[in-house]
């Protein structure tokens, strides 16, 4: 039994971990040969660079590095900067780990738009090798593409709960089918083994100098989708996931191999991967299933891409960082499974302007990278960070010789910027703006509502509650901070004299861990008035009308605050536009809609 959950969880691993790394090798080779001539001692420098990027990048920055950083389990910038934050003192430093953390998050949203885009539109564009398809114009491939990417996107709000257990076979099989190829090509040309030897790549950036250097940013292909070891941490555990990267590893390192012998057998080659495929096979009918095969581990690789955005956004949204968009739970039983409307729709929207912009992969791949290598960099500081402040020198050393490593592959993007590359930084750049101006936004708004110190409320709520005639039942109010009462309260209270016989604060605290939920109360501040406590961590699924039925609870009103925003800028007519867009806490929470009852509160910002 344990042998069986052993393999399990690794074949599991690869359907929801894997997909965009394991379809890497598709478009890597064509684009970085874009950049330089496909001669033998090239090609062997190629190699031994893409090598020594995976070992580095993602076997030594990821399976290593960053998965002993986990909470509970646990992955992700958020969790980096949880972490950190911890251990610094200085508001200063707080707000810059802070910020950087959103710069972090936007990239991965920015990446996560070009992954399904580059895979979907590369594997696509392997019909050209079967006969007869070899003119299919340019524009049939992208209405292909987008037609498959639009699918994908439409069939979320159903779930992949049912359809999820396939992805690990389906990518064991892909990631087999990619060991094979590479094997078969390598038997032909032996010599390529010795790409392993980093002395290849050395000598490849010292003979090509800068214009060696800039290939760099098409090697960093290569590595896409290593993020997802660390983020996807979660949804499986460490385990599984590292024992999974050994297989897969040795899968694309042979792939990549492959690819290089016959490269250097067939130097006019454009399509590298197919036609290596489609040579291998000869025969046309069993290149045909090879190829449904690519573009169905494309669209898995996507899927992992657009589950990882909506967990991504529910950390964001349960640590209050970014707007409380509506949520839909796809999965009883699974609290991974969720589906985010508005950042299904801008993902989908993204993905096929993207695609119809670029027109072609290769394009694409020339601008791709940048956001990858900007993540990877955040990713290495604030984990150096962490390490020499809980005092691992020799991780700490290694993590900072690795995001110098990360550092160099960014500057290599650099040049990415005028020729495309600017689109993955106008994509992260929408997300990074709604980050920042809701959470100041709501800072301010929380400023500017008042709220009335609960030694001051307490004064007065005695002197109303001795006073007035009080209304049977019992009454709920919403309350971040209890030392801070918000005016809707006071208002509530002590200006419209509306108060039942017991009054609940319920205030909802989101944990530093991920999981965990506790409700109890805590504290009776008066006479029928108590305080009820939730601790939750960052990503439950939060259930707030069962938690108050188990703690005995029968409210026979909740009431809550909305505030009419008056913004004098456009910084904050923004801010309102987000405020009316999205929903507010008792509708996020699914509070009993015939016991709500509203106080709205005019604010001027």
């Amino acid at each position: 039994m344990a042998h069986r959950n052993y393999i399990g969880g690794i074949i599991k691993s690869l359907g929801l971990v894997f997909g965009d790394i394991g379809t890497s090798p598709i478009y890597t080779l064509p684009v970085i040969f874009l950049l330089t001539r496909p001669t033998e001692t090239n090609v062997m420098g190629v190699l031994s660079l893409i090598i020594w990027t995976l070992v580095i990048l993602v076997s030594v920055e990821y399976a290593w590095l960053a998965m002993s950083l986990g909470r509970r389990g646990e992955g992700g910038t958020i969790v980096l900067m949880e972490l950190l934050i911890r251990f610094l003192k200085s508001n200063r430093q707080i707000a810059f780990v802070t910020f950087l953390s959103f710069i972090g998050i936007a990239l991965l949203i920015g990446d996560g738009v070009i992954t399904p885009a580059i895979s979907i539109l590369s594997a696509v564009e392997g019909i050209r090798l079967i006969p007869r398809f070899e003119g299919i114009r340019q524009e049939i491939i992208i209405l292909i593409a987008g037609f498959i990417a639009i699918i994908l996107f439409s069939i979320q709000k159903k779930g992949s709960e049912k359809i999820a257990g396939a992805f690990g076979p389906i990518m064991l099989v892909w990631f087999l089918s990619l060991s094979v190829s590479g094997v078969i090509s390598i038997i032909q040309v032996p010599t390529v083994l010795n790409a392993i030897n980093p002395y290849y790549a050395l000598k490849f950036l010292s003979e090509n100098g800068v214009s060696g250097f800039f290939i760099l940013s098409g090697v960093i292909l290569c590595a896409t989708g290593a993020e997802a070891l660390y983020a996807d941490m979660g949804h499986l555990g460490k385990k599984p996931i590292i024992r999974g990267w050994y297989f897969v590893f040795i899968a694309l390192i042979l792939n990549y191999l492959g690819q290089g012998a016959f490269f250097i057998q067939h130097p006019d080659a454009k399509n590298i991967f197919f036609e290596m495929i489609f040579q291998q096979v000869r025969i046309s009918y069993l290149y045909i299933p090879f190829l449904v095969l690519s573009i169905t581990a494309t669209v898995i690789a996507s899927q992992s891409m657009i589950t990882g955005m909506f967990s991504i956004v529910y950390q964001g949204i349960t640590t209050r960082i970014m707007p409380m968009f509506k949520v839909h739970y796809t999965s009883s039983e699974l609290r991974s499974q969720i589906y985010i409307r508005f950042v299904n729709w801008f993902l989908l929207i993204s993905v096929l302007f993207i695609i119809f912009v670029f027109k072609e992969s290769h394009r694409l791949g020339a601008a791709y990278g940048l956001a990858v290598t900007g993540t990877m960099v955040i990713t290495g500081i604030m984990m150096t960070w962490i390490f020499y402040l809980r005092g691992k020198m020799l991780k700490g050393i290694v993590s900072l010789l690795v995001t110098l490593v990360d550092v160099a592959f960014l500057l290599s993007n650099i040049y990415k910027i005028p020729v495309g590359g600017y689109w993955s930084i106008i994509i992260a750049s929408i997300p990074l703006i709604i980050i920042i101006i809701y959470t100041y936004g709501q800072k301010r708004l929380y400023r500017k509502a008042r709220p009335l110190a609960l030694h001051t409320f307490l004064v007065g709520y005695n002197q109303v509650y001795k006073s007035l005639s009080k209304i049977k039942g019992t009454a709920l109010f919403f309350s971040r901070d209890i030392q801070k009462i918000p005016s809707y309260i006071v208002h509530t209270m002590f200006v419209n004299n509306i108060l039942y016989e017991e009054n609940i604060l319920v205030s909802v605290i989101t944990l530093n861990e991920p999981y965990g939920v506790a409700g109890s109360f805590i504290e009776n501040l008066a006479d029928g008035l108590r305080v009820f406590e939730i601790q939750a961590g960052y990503m439950e699924v939060l259930k707030v009308n069962e938690i108050l039925q188990q703690a005995g609870i029968t409210e026979k009103v909740i009431f809550y605050g909305l505030e009419d925003i008056v913004p004098k800028n456009v910084i904050w007519k923004v801010f309102s536009i987000i405020k009316k867009l999205t929903p507010t806490f008792v509708q996020f929470y699914e509070l009993t809609p015939r016991k709500l009852h509203g106080v709205v509160m005019r604010v001027e910002m």
